[in-house]
């Protein structure tokens, strides 16, 4: 089954009376986060260097995540035709890089890098349902839906290509999982935001934990309980626990208790 392109999108669609001011930056700075993906494709290329099933996998999924970024980064531009997307993905760029070429994963073992991978995609998988949801203006709406199809589709890649691998103990998989999860506040965020929304002459130079946090609450402010549920069942199954019962309920209250302490952060 084909991808879809940017071409399908229905721009033609687009209405500015239905755009949230509010989104227009969250969008801004997803944009860059997903254009970025090339970064993540070579270190993941690296890590998993003798290994063709995946890295053809991964391969094409830094594809669509870009593609996703482009998209992205057009609605903003509709939105908010000031925005130069190109010019604050080379600032962002300048500002942030993971480590480039590493051939030992950051995670300790490809398997740890595959829950993490599970995790990341949890994230955006509800990031994206509740950008849709929070959203009015039409074509914002689609292209929020069709990219949490996709992050959807990529944690189950990541999930098959974890079965591979010699599955990591409970405990080891909470770990990681949680060692990701406490890393939504990073510097990534913090530069994406500062590139996306403040950088330009005379601005105050780049904080990054501190615009990570601003980022996250504005964030934070879109979930509801079931964007948060939906991501707690995949988080669950990501660390070997069965996405019911006590585990469930627990984890929802954690993570709603957290939603609620990032959205009052900033």
């Amino acid at each position: 089954m084909s991808h879809w392109t940017i071409d399908d999108i229905g721009w033609g669609e687009f209405d500015p009376a239905k755009v949230d001011p509010g989104l227009v930056a969250i969008v801004k700075t997803a944009a860059l986060v997903e254009a970025n993906a090339a970064d993540y494709v070579r270190y993941l290329q690296a890590v998993f260097a003798d290994d063709p099933q995946f890295l053809t996998a991964v391969a094409r999924w830094g594809e669509e995540e870009q593609q996703h970024g482009a998209a992205l980064g057009r609605w903003a531009r509709l939105a908010d035709p000031a925005f130069d997307f190109a010019a604050a993905l080379a600032a962002f760029q300048r500002g942030y890089q993971i480590p480039p070429g590493e051939s030992g994963s950051i995670r300790g073992s490809r398997a740890g890098e595959l829950v993490a991978r599970q995790v990341v995609e949890t994230g955006t998988s509800s990031f994206y349902s509740a950008l849709r949801d929070a959203s009015a203006e039409p074509v914002l709406r689609e292209i929020a839906g069709r990219i949490a199809a996709d992050e959807f589709r990529h944690y189950k890649l990541f999930a098959d290509h974890a079965r591979r691998y010699a599955a990591l103990t409970t405990a080891g998989a909470l770990k990681v999982a949680a060692t990701r999860f406490a890393e939504a506040g990073d510097a990534e965020l913090g530069w994406a935001w500062y590139a996306a929304n403040i950088d330009a002459p005379g601005a105050a130079p780049c904080r990054p934990r501190q615009h990570a946090r601003t980022y996250n609450a504005v964030v934070a402010r879109l979930y509801r309980r079931r964007h948060i549920e939906s991501g707690v069942r995949m988080l669950l199954r990501a660390v070997g626990l069965r996405p019911r019962g006590l585990a469930f309920a627990a984890t929802s209250m954690v993570l709603r208790g957290a939603m609620r302490l990032r959205a009052a952060a900033a």
